[in-house]
């Protein structure tokens, strides 16, 4: 059975394009592999240094997970903070780490570009804490996007290093595990980009949102004129609805639609008020399980207990096999 790593950072909450990413995937892999999905707290501090409310943040990202189906019992769900083994091995990588590949990676080119005023240690340290907690489990497949894939090459490089170094054969190289065609790729409702909070006010639909707030944005998306001709080519803004359409609504729904629109007599309030209502529909579910999950505080402190006692059982071994190959020893 492989060991599964993946991260998720602590910041906004799950919508659509969450779910229908990795989200998905996340809850099938469960099922067959060993899984350590964890709440980044530390890698949001590189970014956010100062959070209002970092523990609310995290607790909201574990009740959403939980309410959108990762099982506690499947899986090892747990805050990377509370896992001090991940610090230590983050200080020893370190150790092996080099100024130069550091500075050469990308993500810290783009981020010291996006972040001038906080050029922090921890941006530029990011990849070998990325590397600790996946070598932390001696992971064999990491979850990983486009944007990512450098990091798990150099946690590949730490990880052989550190073999070389004390001649051992003790971290494995983990792989990126590629979920390809599996993916669908949500649309935001402002006509253009994916579905993010980060791409503006109204553009995504959380799992938590009211349904009033579900219509209200959706009846705001972003439309054309519509089409002056049969099958004519939609712009990116239609294409985008009936993305959203295809995803939450039913076959015969879409078609509809389809058919509306390439005989130019689609109305876009009525599609929209369409899919504003298939919408609620598909996320009501969601949201009832997250105010249900969010009141029981007594259960989600269970979950967060017990995913920390399963993270640093597992942590705590390879820690020790570290020290002790390093030769660190007790007087």
């Amino acid at each position: 059975m492989e060991t599964v790593v993946s991260g998720i950072r602590p910041t906004g909450n799950l919508h659509l394009g969450n779910y229908f990413g990795a989200l998905r995937n996340f809850i099938s892999m469960q099922n067959e592999h060993n899984c350590y999905f964890f709440i980044a707290d530390y890698h949001s501090l590189t970014t956010h240094p100062t959070p209002q409310d970092l523990h609310g943040n995290v607790r909201q990202i574990l009740v959403e997970y939980l309410a959108a189906g990762l099982d506690p019992e499947k899986a090892t769900l747990y805050v990377q903070s509370d896992v001090p083994e991940v610090s230590e091995l983050y200080l020893f990588l370190n150790m092996n780490a080099y100024i130069g590949e550091l500075e050469r990676c990308t993500s810290f080119k783009d981020k010291i570009r996006q972040q001038q005023n906080n050029i922090n240690a921890g941006l530029l340290t990011y990849p070998t804490l990325m590397a600790a907690d996946i070598l932390i489990h001696r992971a064999t497949k990491v979850p990983v996007g486009k944007d990512q894939e450098q990091h798990l090459e150099m946690t590949r490089t730490f990880g052989n290093r550190f073999n070389r170094m004390y001649n051992v054969e003790y971290f494995p190289e983990p792989q990126a595990f590629n979920f390809g065609q599996e993916l669908v790729k949500i649309p935001g409702l402002n006509g253009s980009g994916k579905m993010g909070k980060s791409e503006g006010e109204g553009n995504a639909i959380f799992l938590a949102d009211e349904p009033e707030d579900i219509r209200k944005k959706v009846m705001k998306a972003v439309t054309d004129a519509g089409p002056t001709e049969p099958n004519q080519a939609k712009t990116e803004a239609i294409q985008n609805i009936f993305q959203l359409m295809k995803v939450v609504s039913a076959p015969e729904t879409y078609d509809f639609f389809n058919e509306k629109y390439n005989t130019c007599q689609i109305r876009y309030g009525d599609m929209k008020k369409q899919l504003a209502v298939d919408m609620i529909q598909f996320t009501t579910p969601f949201r009832e399980r997250i105010k249900a999950i969010s009141s029981d505080e007594a259960y989600v402190s269970k979950v967060a207990r017990m995913g920390k006692e399963k993270a640093q059982e597992n942590a705590a071994k390879t820690i020790r096999e570290v020290r002790e190959i390093i030769g660190f020893k007790a007087f």
